[in-house]
This record gives C-alpha cells, sequence and structure tokens, in this order.
C-alpha cells in the first residue's frame, strides 16, 4: 500500500480533469486517470506518471473495474473527482429520449454508481469527494433542459454523501464552472460561431463574445478550476462539507435585470 493520497479522476483525458490529475500529480498524489476514450487517458499518463484506466462510469461493470483497478495497484483510495460529463442541447419539447437518457447517464447515474462503488474505501480514508457541476446547476440557459437537470440533480447527489456519510469523516463538495477553455466547450463554441456568423474556426472571437457580459470578460482556464479542486480535496478544506463553488469569472453574480443600464445588448439577428 502506498503512503501517498490516491485519487481516481473521471474525464481525466482532456480539460479540467487532465488538468487536475497534472496539478495532483506535481503535488504528489497518486491518480488513476479515467474515461470513455483510451488515447487521451494514455497521453495523460504518459505526461504525469497517472495510471490510465479506460471506462464507461455509466456502466457498472466499468465502475467496479476502476475501483478494483486502484485498490489493487494502490491498496488505498483517498478522493474522487467526478468530472466526466456531455450536453445534448434543447428544450424539454425539443430532446429525444435518446439525448436526455444519455445526458442523465453520464452526468448523474455515473457520478451514483462510481461514489456507491469507491464508498467503503473513502470512508475507510475519510476521504474526499468533488464533483465538477456547472454554473447550470444555479441559473439556466435557453435549450438546457437535460444538461441543467442533470448538473442540479449532480449537485444535490453530493450534499446527500455530506449528510449522509459526513459523521464518519467523508466529505463531499461541489465546484461550478462558467465557460472554460476545453476541447467540449471548443466544439459549442464552433457552432455558437456558425450561429453568429462568424468565420469558421473563429472559436476565440465565438469565446469573446460569450463572456463579454461576465465581470471577468474571459473564459476560465482548466488549470484554473483544478486548483479549486485540489483544494476541496486537501485538508485546507477540512472543515468545507457539502459546498458549492462557484468558479465562474463572477458570471452567477450578474442580475439579468441590470444589464440593460450597463450594457447596449443588440439582437443576434440584427447585428448583420
Amino acid at each position: 500500500m502506498t503512503n501517498q493520497r490516491v485519487v481516481v479522476v473521471t474525464g481525466g483525458g482532456t480539460g479540467i480533469g487532465a488538468a487536475t490529475a497534472r496539478l495532483l500529480r506535481a503535488s504528489d498524489h497518486e491518480v488513476v486517470v479515467s474515461g470513455r476514450r483510451p488515447e487521451p487517458l494514455r497521453r495523460v499518463a504518459a505526461e504525469t506518471g497517472a495510471l490510465a484506466c479506460p471506462a464507461d462510469t455509466a456502466a457498472p461493470e466499468d465502475v467496479d473495474r476502476l475501483v478494483d483497478t486502484t485498490m489493487a495497484r494502490f491498496g488505498r483510495l483517498d478522493g474522487l473527482v467526478v468530472n466526466a460529463g456531455v450536453g445534448r442541447g434543447g428544450g424539454v419539447g425539443e430532446l429525444s429520449e435518446e439525448d436526455w437518457d444519455l445526458v442523465l447517464r453520464t452526468n448523474l447515474t455515473g457520478p451514483f454508481l462510481l461514489m456507491r462503488a469507491a464508498l467503503p474505501h473513502l470512508l475507510r480514508a475519510q476521504g474526499s469527494v468533488v464533483a465538477v457541476s456547472s454554473v447550470s446547476a444555479l441559473r439556466n440557459g435557453v435549450g438546457n433542459a437535460a444538461y441543467a437537470t442533470s448538473k442540479a440533480a449532480l449537485l444535490q447527489l453530493c450534499r446527500s454523501l455530506c449528510v449522509d456519510y459526513g459523521p464518519q469523516g467523508l466529505r463531499a463538495n461541489v465546484v461550478c464552472p462558467s465557460w472554460v477553455r476545453t476541447e467540449m466547450a471548443d466544439r459549442r463554441m464552433r457552432r455558437f460561431a456558425d450561429d453568429c456568423g462568424l468565420a469558421v474556426g473563429e472559436v476565440d472571437q465565438a469565446y469573446e463574445e460569450a463572456t463579454r457580459l461576465l465581470p471577468a470578460q474571459r473564459p476560465g482556464d482548466p488549470r484554473e478550476i483544478a486548483e479549486a479542486i485540489s483544494w476541496l480535496l486537501s485538508s485546507a478544506a477540512s472543515f468545507v462539507n457539502g459546498a458549492v463553488l462557484t468558479v465562474d469569472g463572477g458570471a452567477t453574480t450578474l442580475d439579468p435585470g441590470t444589464i440593460p443600464f450597463e450594457f447596449q445588448v443588440t439582437r443576434r439577428d440584427e447585428i448583420h
């Protein structure tokens, strides 16, 4: 058994998950990166010395294998970073059952299965869970029914861990980022650029447009979210349990009703 703390990071091949794996490895944690695509995981493992374990956390057999592999390799499990997620756009009247099921299975059922499988080991270690939710759990937007619902439910799932198992020493907290420059967000920005009539591939300009009303006026960097996750996992946050930490450039501080007093807002279909 290793003397180092051991953390499993789902969605660990790119974006926030990969940045978290890098940061934790730099601070002498053993890290297991997991996700559905083997190649990005192998790249992160080769770069950082993490252990790559491809798995679909929405599949119970994959979850069991992920936890068993971690325990067989390291003999302990101190933390989970629940980061894997997908999005599908659409309002209630537009979403297909297939897209709804995919988002809920990936963003909510998968975390539940992993938390349940890891729970005995986390309790033994008096460990910590950090779930990567979204400002969509707190504020909604157009055509976001499945994603926002899944992320709000993930928040309450973590709070349930806190309430039910906090007396046994387990901590469970949530980070809620806004726009962060990740592979998933880049894909959305490419579609947004097309919708706005921007040049093909103008991702930078699309981010600028999407974040111009935020106090930070920029998207986040994955490392900035990883820093918050690392802190919540650490003993420095030993009295933080059931918390929801917005890491959003100030997005959730805005009152939409006051925006017209400070900004000139133009309908997108009137720009061209």
